[in-house]
């Protein structure tokens, strides 16, 4: 099974959701994983060290060290043992601390040591979860990588309904799984990949631009994962001061809308796929000053002229097996419009996101995306870290490319 042999550190903390981690770690241990638990010492009111010990096969660890014997255990330890670190339930207020770099228990202290990826569940009554505290908390945890397996709605302990509930443990199950599936795949090794990002400044004179609010951190992270997934890849970077994670990648960096357009249209005709996802200029000025242009009595009046389409250019070049997909951010008709794009410039897929969606799009470390395919398909992609959307976005070309083949 996918689950033999990894190592699994299981932090539980203090909420009354701690009961099903029972069903977790034999569910895990069955899939042939070793598993180690480390519980906060409110956890032990809700489920005993015992329990989890009898069925993880392992000593729990609770405290820095045993003062009957003075053992100590070590943090640094558990971090470097783990293949995957898995919170839950994870309470606000350990989330909280996580967010912030508080380290005042075990549990806590071997998350901020861990070596590993980190996915938490989180469990608390559904005023808790709506907070602006804990929802910043959480989009804080987001941005530093950590992967959600989101609360569901139903009857929480307090009595009233709604979101707040920890996910079930086979829904646990299914993600952790998911993962290290997802983790093993060399699924686009031979395939080559072209990608744009970040935006593109179009210059007025020496010191001035006409540009806007792009990051790269979408397009960096979709080049990351094809990457870390066997991929040969070629990005080409507007100007933006990001790196990408992963080794290999082949970086291309540019300034202007019409060099991008360069840097893409001479190298699409070798890749098997290519993502346009650079936010590049509609328009740049007529002319460009020689001098800084100074401030003068009347107003400054600046001719623009539409830049080279990229996309367009893109999907007329299309070769048979090639597959080409596009982004649309869009603040009105986001659908209509983003389909309309789709056709026209002879997209297989194309990744819509709207200015209107809070913490998406330009400068946040999250994103919320509608993925629309040629053949009328449609995945809503819930808010998450834009390296998990880069993954939602990379299997779903995957999907498409097998259905080509």
């Amino acid at each position: 099974m996918c689950l033999n042999g990894k190592h699994i550190l299981l932090g539980v903390t203090g909420g009354i959701a701690a009961y099903k981690c029972a069903t977790l770690v034999r569910l895990l241990v069955k899939a042939g994983a070793e598993v180690r638990v480390i519980m906060t010492p409110t956890s032990k009111a809700f489920i005993t060290p015992l329990t989890l010990a009898t069925l993880s096969k392992n000593p729990i660890g609770v405290d820095f060290y045993n003062p009957e014997n003075g053992d100590w255990n070590s943090h640094v330890s558990y971090g470097i043992w783990a293949d995957l670190m898995v919170i839950a339930p994870a309470t606000a207020n350990s989330m909280a601390k996580m967010a912030n770099g508080v380290a005042d228990n075990l549990l806590l202290t071997s998350y901020l040591s861990a070596k590993c990826p980190v996915m938490v569940a989180p469990a608390m009554d559904l005023d808790m979860y709506k907070h602006v505290a804990t929802q910043r908390n959480m989009a804080q945890l987001r941005s530093d990588g950590v992967m959600f397996v989101e609360a569901t709605d139903g009857e929480l302990a307090s009595g009233l309904v709604g979101k707040g509930r920890m996910a079930e443990p086979e829904q646990i199950f299914g993600a952790i799984s998911t993962f290290f599936a997802t983790e093993a795949v060399n699924d686009f090794q031979g395939k080559r990949v072209l990608i744009s990002a970040g935006p593109t400044y179009e210059k007025i004179d020496p010191v001035r631009f006409i540009g806007n609010y792009s990051s790269g951190k979408m397009g960096f992270a979709l080049a990351d994962e094809f990457a870390r997934r066997g991929a040969t890849v070629t990005l080409v970077a507007g100007p933006v001061d990001r790196i990408t994670k992963e080794q290999g990648i082949n970086r291309i960096d540019v300034e202007s809308a019409e060099e991008m357009y360069n840097a893409m249209v001479s190298r699409t005709e070798d890749s098997d796929i290519v993502v346009s996802c650079a936010a590049v200029a509609d328009f740049t000025p007529e002319s460009r000053a020689e001098s800084k242009v100074k401030r003068g009595e009347d107003d400054l009046v600046i001719r623009l002229k539409p830049t080279k389409d990229i996309a367009a250019e893109l999907g007329r070049r299309k070769h048979a097996g090639q597959l080409l997909v596009g982004f649309a951010l869009e603040t009105d008709n986001e659908s209509v419009n983003a389909k309309s794009k789709l056709e026209r410039k002879n997209l297989d897929l194309i990744v819509l996101n709207s200015l209107k969606d809070s913490q998406a799009c330009f400068g946040f470390d999250t994103n919320k995306v509608t993925l629309i395919e040629r053949n009328g398909g449609v995945t809503e992609c819930s808010l998450k870290a834009k390296s998990e959307v880069a993954t939602d976005i990379v299997n779903k070309i995957k999907e498409i490319y097998n259905e080509g083949e």
